[in-house]
C-alpha cells in the first residue's frame, strides 16, 4: 500500500505542478478558456478523450459490469466513441464559428432569451457533472484510505477546484493529454496481472453467472439509445464543444475527433473486464469499490499506483472541464445580463476564477449529497441536450432558421426531457433521447410555418470574416 500512495502522491504533485506551468501560459481570457485557440489534432484527440473517459466511463463501467450489465457494460464506452466520431462531422462548423460557448452560438442567432436559458441550462449540467466525476475519484480514495466517503469527496474536491482554479484549459489540456495514455496503458497492463491473481481466465469464467458474459446483455435497443445520447450531448456539451473551439483550425477539429473516437472505442471493455474479475474474487463489495478493490487486492503495487493514478487524474480532469465549462458561460453568457459594463481580461480573469471556487464547492455539495455516478451523469446529460440540441446543431448547419424556431424548440425539448426523467423512462425510450426529439420536430414544425409566413430569417452563426471574440 505505500508503494501505491507514494506513486499516487507523485503523481498528484505532477498534475499540480503542470497546473502551475499552465498558469505561466495564461496572457488572456481567450488563453484561460480556449488554450489561445492552439491545439492540435493530438492534443485535441488527448483532452477529448480523458474528458469524456472519466468516472463513467472507468469506475462506472466497472461497477456496471460487476452489477447488471456484465461485460456488455463496455458499449457504454463503444457508444461514446461512435458518437464522437459522428460529432467530427459538425466538429469544422463548430470551429467555424470562433465562438466559446454553446450558449452564445444559440445567442447569435436566437436571442439573448435563447442564451440565457441554455446558459442555465449547461450550468446546472455541468455542475452535476463535476459532483460526478468528484463521487468516482473520491470512491476510489475512500478505498485506498479508508477514509468515509465524505471525507474522500471533500479531499478529491478540493484538489481539482485548486488546479483548475490555477491553469484554466492549458492546464486541463496538459492534464489530459498525460493521463490519458497513462490511464489506457496502465488498464491495459493491469488486464493479465488481474486475471493471473484471480486465479487465471478460467477460474474467473467459472466464478461468473453467465448471463454476465453475455456481450450485448443490456441490449442492441439501449446501445443504439447510448449511442444517439452521446452523440446528442457531445454536439451540445460546453466541456466537448470548447475543445472544438480550441482547436487550432477546422481540419483539427475533424482529426482529433475521429482519433478521440477510436482510442476510446480501442479502450472501452477494458474496465467492464477488471468489474468481471471484482466480481469473481469479490462478490459481496460495494459495486462502486470494484476498480479500486481489484487494484489494491490483486495488481502488483507499482501498476496498482499507475492505474490508480491515471483513474483519479481522469476523473479529476473531467470534473475540471466541467468546472471551466460553468466559468466559461458564466462569464460569457451570464455576466452580461447582469452588468452591462465591458470587463478587461484581467478582470474575467479573476471572475473566472471566483466562479470555478463557487460551483466547485456546489458541486462538492451534490457528490455529498447524491453519491451516485451514472444515474447523476445521464440526468445532466438531459438537462443540457435535449432543449438546446436542435437549436445548436441546425443553428450552425442551416441558413434559413427563425428565432422563435430555436427559442420553441429549446423550451419543448427541456419540458420532454425532464418529464420523461421524471417518468423513468416510459417505453424504454431514454429522456434526452425523447427531449431531443421533441426539440427537434418543435424546430421543423415552427420553422416551416415561420417561413411561410414570411417571418424574417434569423442572424448568421458565424462572425464576419477577420472578426473573432
Amino acid at each position: 500500500m505505500a508503494i501505491i500512495w507514494a506513486i499516487i502522491i507523485v503523481y498528484m504533485l505532477v498534475m499540480i505542478g503542470i497546473g502551475f506551468y499552465a498558469k505561466t501560459k495564461i496572457k488572456s481570457s481567450e488563453d484561460y478558456h480556449l488554450a489561445g485557440r492552439r491545439l492540435g489534432p493530438i492534443m485535441l484527440a488527448g483532452t477529448l478523450a480523458a474528458t469524456e473517459i472519466g468516472g463513467g466511463s472507468s469506475v462506472g463501467v466497472a461497477s456496471k459490469a460487476y452489477g447488471e450489465w456484465g461485460l456488455s457494460a463496455g458499449w457504454y464506452v463503444v457508444s461514446a466513441g461512435v458518437a464522437i466520431i459522428l460529432v467530427s462531422f459538425v466538429a469544422p462548423f463548430m470551429r467555424r464559428a470562433l465562438a466559446t460557448t454553446v450558449p452564445e452560438i444559440i445567442g447569435r442567432r436566437y436571442g439573448k432569451g435563447s442564451q440565457l436559458i441554455s446558459s442555465i441550462l449547461s450550468v446546472v449540467a455541468s455542475s452535476a457533472l463535476t459532483a460526478v466525476q468528484i463521487t468516482a475519484t473520491a470512491s476510489i480514495v475512500h478505498v485506498l484510505t479508508g477514509f468515509s466517503l465524505n471525507w474522500a469527496i471533500l479531499i478529491s474536491g478540493t484538489i481539482v477546484v485548486f488546479y483548475t482554479f490555477l491553469g484554466g484549459m492549458w492546464s486541463v489540456t496538459l492534464t489530459d493529454f498525460v493521463q490519458f495514455f497513462i490511464i489506457v496503458i496502465g488498464f491495459a497492463i493491469a488486464v493479465p496481472f488481474a486475471f493471473s491473481a484471480a486465479g487465471g481466465v478460467d477460474t474467473v469464467l467459472n466464478n461468473l453467472p453467465k448471463e454476465q458474459l453475455g456481450f450485448t446483455k443490456i441490449g442492441w435497443p439501449t446501445i443504439i439509445g447510448l449511442t444517439l445520447m452521446y452523440f446528442m450531448t457531445f454536439s451540445t456539451g460546453q466541456e466537448a464543444v470548447q475543445r472544438y473551439y480550441s482547436a487550432k483550425d477546422e481540419k483539427t477539429a475533424v482529426w482529433g475527433s475521429v482519433l478521440c473516437g477510436v482510442l476510446m472505442t480501442l479502450y472501452a471493455f477494458i474496465p467492464a473486464i477488471l468489474g468481471l474479475i471484482a466480481l469473481s474474487s469479490f462478490p459481496n463489495i460495494e459495486a462502486n469499490s470494484a476498480l479500486a478493490t481489484v487494484s489494491i487486492e490483486l495488481l502488483p503495487p507499482i501498476i496498482a499506483g499507475l492505474l490508480l493514478s491515471g483513474v483519479i487524474s481522469a476523473t479529476l480532469s473531467s470534473a475540471s472541464g466541467n468546472l471551466l465549462a460553468v466559468a466559461t458561460v458564466y462569464m460569457t453568457d451570464i455576466h452580461p445580463f447582469l452588468s452591462k459594463k465591458k470587463v478587461t481580461n484581467e478582470a474575467e480573469l479573476k471572475a473566472s476564477r471566483l466562479i470555478i471556487i463557487l460551483i466547485g464547492i456546489f458541486a462538492i455539495g451534490i457528490s455529498l449529497y447524491s453519491q451516485q455516478i451514472i444515474p447523476l451523469l445521464v440526468f445532466a446529460f438531459t438537462i443540457r441536450s435535449t432543449g438546446p440540441f436542435a437549436a445548436f446543431i441546425l443553428g450552425l448547419l442551416v441558413d434559413r432558421v427563425t428565432k422563435n424556431a430555436g427559442f420553441s424548440s429549446i423550451i419543448v425539448g427541456t419540458i420532454v426531457g425532464i418529464t420523461w426523467q421524471i417518468l423513468e423512462d416510459p417505453f424504454g425510450v431514454m429522456a434526452v433521447i425523447a427531449g431531443s426529439v421533441a426539440s427537434l420536430i418543435t424546430f421543423l414544425v415552427v420553422n416551416k410555418i415561420e417561413i411561410s409566413r414570411g417571418k424574417p430569417i434569423a442572424p448568421s452563426a458565424y462572425l464576419p470574416k477577420g472578426e473573432s471574440t
